[in-house]
């Protein structure tokens, strides 16, 4: 009895181990998630102004 106690007992901390680690790792992941939108977002940004100029651009051109 007291064997499966100490058993039980070691796969709850196993478990709660477990449970701490997949929290530090969905904490990493979000914070990746975060930094990737945010750098996503630059990159649209840079890719709206390169278009908006090359309109701009065309615009000076003349017509054929």
């Amino acid at each position: 009895m007291k064997g499966d106690l100490t058993a039980l007992e070691q796969k709850i901390e196993q478990f709660l181990a477990f449970c701490q680690s997949l929290r530090a790792e969905n904490q990493a992941l979000r914070s990746r998630v975060a930094g990737l939108e945010e750098e996503r977002q630059l990159l649209v940004d840079k890719i709206d102004s390169a278009r908006a100029r090359l309109e701009a651009l065309m615009e000076t051109l003349p017509e054929q």
